[in-house]
C-alpha cells in the first residue's frame, strides 16, 4: 500500500470546521457573515443520502438566525404541522401549532441530500469555503492554534492551523475519537430498518402535515415512524432492540416486513407502495462524549451526543448547538473571555436532558399512555406539545424544569384516571 504523502505547507484559517451537514453549514454562514474566513471540511461528497427527515419548528428559529431560512424555503419540502400517533387501533394527534412556547408552529419534512445541499450552498453564498472529500485524520488543540491534519482521496495529507475548530462530523465523531473524548451512551443499544417507498397516497384519515408515529400492538418499545414527502413519496421506517430485530426474520428485509406487517395502520397505509431504495440497517446510534468543548474547539450536534430519533430531535439539537457555540466563537476570537462550560455545553446539555426524559419516558411506556390519554387539560397538552416542538429549552415550560417527575406523575395520574374512567 502507497504511503500518504504529505505536503509541508501549513495552511492558515480563521475557522476550520468538520462536516458540511446542518450543524457546520449553519455555523458557516454565521461566521462568514461576520467576515471571517471560515473554511468547511466535508469526507463526502454532496448530495448525499441521511436520515434525520423530520424537522422541529424550532429549526425554524435557527435558520432564521445562521440567514439560511430562505435557502431552505426555496427547496419545497413537505409542510409539517405536528406528530399523529397509533397503536392498538387509538389515534392521537399533536399539533406543534398549540403550544405552551412562543415561535415557529411549523416545519417540514425533508429529504435531507437536498437540504443538506441547500444549507451548505448557503453557507458558501455567505462566503464559506468548502471542500469536499477531505478526511481529517488528525487533530492537536491549542488554545490559539488549533491544529488539523487532512487527507484527501488520493492521499496526500496537509495540515491546517485555525484560529478555532467546530467539528460538526455527525455519526463521524471526528474530535470525540482523535481528542479521547468518546464515551458509551447509557441508552439501550436499539438499531433501525428502513426505506423510501413511492405511491404512499393514504386514504381520508392521512394527514401528510404529521410524522405518524406506530407502536408495536405487543411489545410497546418498538416503534415506527412515517414521514411523508411530496408526491407520494415517503420515508418508512422500525426501531427496536437489536434482540428484537434479528428475532423478526432471517434477512434485514423479511425482518422489516414482517415488523411492519404487524403494525395495523402501517401495514395498511403501505399496500400497493413501491420501495425505491433498499432496505437499510442503522444500528448503535445513540452516543454521548466527555465534554463538548476544550482548547480551541467545540463539538456540535451528532458529533457530540445522540440520543434516539423517536421525536427527531437530531437537527434541532444539531442547530441549537451551532448558534450557541458561534457568537461565542466570534466573542472568543475578538479576544473576550468566554466560559465553555457555562455558556455553550451546560445550557445545550439541559435541553438535551429535556429531550431524553421525554425518550425515557417513551420506552418506558409512560409517554404512551399521556399521548393517547384524550382528557388532559388543554393546558397540560400545550407544555407537551411544546417540548415536541423542539423547545426544550424554555424554562417557563414546566416540562422542560422537572421533564422525569412531572412526567412520572402525569402517567400514573392518565393511569390511574382512564382505570377509574375506562
Amino acid at each position: 500500500m502507497d504511503k500518504p504523502k504529505h505536503s509541508d505547507t501549513l495552511e492558515h484559517t480563521d475557522i476550520a470546521i468538520i462536516g458540511g451537514g446542518p450543524s457546520g453549514a449553519s455555523a458557516a454562514a454565521w461566521l462568514a457573515r461576520q467576515g471571517l474566513d471560515v473554511n468547511v471540511y466535508e469526507r463526502q461528497h454532496f448530495p448525499r443520502f441521511s436520515i434525520g427527515e423530520s424537522l422541529l419548528p424550532q429549526c425554524m428559529v435557527h435558520l432564521e438566525t445562521c440567514g439560511l431560512l430562505e435557502a431552505a424555503k426555496a427547496g419545497g419540502f413537505q409542510p409539517k404541522n405536528g406528530a399523529a400517533f397509533c397503536w392498538n387501533g387509538d389515534y392521537a394527534a399533536i399539533d406543534f401549532r398549540d403550544k405552551f412556547t412562543p415561535g415557529p408552529g411549523t416545519t417540514w419534512q425533508v429529504e435531507r441530500a437536498d437540504l443538506d445541499q441547500r444549507l451548505l450552498n448557503g453557507a458558501r453564498d455567505a462566503g464559506a469555503h468548502v471542500e469536499h472529500g477531505v478526511s481529517v485524520t488528525g487533530f492537536t488543540p491549542d488554545a490559539e492554534r488549533p491544529e488539523l491534519v487532512l487527507q484527501d482521496e488520493a492521499g496526500a495529507t496537509r495540515r491546517v492551523q485555525a484560529r478555532f475548530v467546530l467539528d460538526a462530523s455527525g455519526y463521524g465523531r471526528v474530535l470525540a475519537r482523535l481528542a479521547g473524548l468518546d464515551c458509551p451512551s447509557t441508552l439501550a443499544s436499539r438499531g433501525a430498518l428502513f426505506t423510501h417507498v413511492d405511491g404512499l397516497y393514504g386514504d381520508d384519515d392521512y394527514d401528510r402535515e404529521k410524522i405518524l408515529i406506530g407502536v408495536h400492538p405487543e411489545q410497546d418499545d418498538i416503534w415506527y415512524w412515517l414521514i411523508p414527502f411530496p408526491d407520494g413519496r415517503a420515508s418508512v421506517g422500525v426501531v427496536a432492540e437489536i434482540n428484537d430485530l434479528d428475532a423478526a426474520g432471517d434477512d434485514d428485509t423479511a425482518r422489516y416486513w414482517a415488523l411492519m406487517n404487524a403494525e395495523p395502520r402501517f401495514a395498511q397505509l403501505l399496500q400497493g407502495t413501491t420501495p425505491v431504495r433498499d432496505i437499510t440497517r442503522l444500528a448503535g446510534y445513540s452516543a454521548d462524549i466527555k465534554r463538548l468543548y476544550g482548547p480551541g474547539f467545540a463539538v456540535l450536534g451528532n458529533a457530540g451526543e445522540f440520543l434516539d430519533p423517536v421525536f427527531s430531535s437530531g437537527i434541532t439539537v444539531a442547530l441549537d448547538s451551532s448558534m450557541r457555540a458561534a457568537p461565542l466563537v466570534m466573542r472568543q476570537l475578538e479576544g473576550q473571555s468566554v466560559d465553555w462550560a457555562a455558556e455553550f455545553e451546560a445550557p445545550l446539555r439541559e435541553g438535551i436532558a429535556t429531550f431524553r426524559a421525554f425518550i425515557d419516558a417513551w420506552y418506558a411506556g409512560d409517554l404512551q399512555r399521556i399521548i393517547f390519554h384524550q382528557r388532559q387539560t388543554p393546558r397540560v397538552r400545550e407544555m407537551l406539545s411544546a417540548i415536541l416542538a423542539g423547545y426544550a429549552w424554555d424554562h417557563n415550560n414546566p416540562f422542560v424544569s422537572a421533564s422525569q417527575r412531572r412526567l412520572k406523575s402525569l402517567a400514573e395520574a392518565c393511569a390511574q384516571e382512564a382505570a377509574t374512567n375506562p
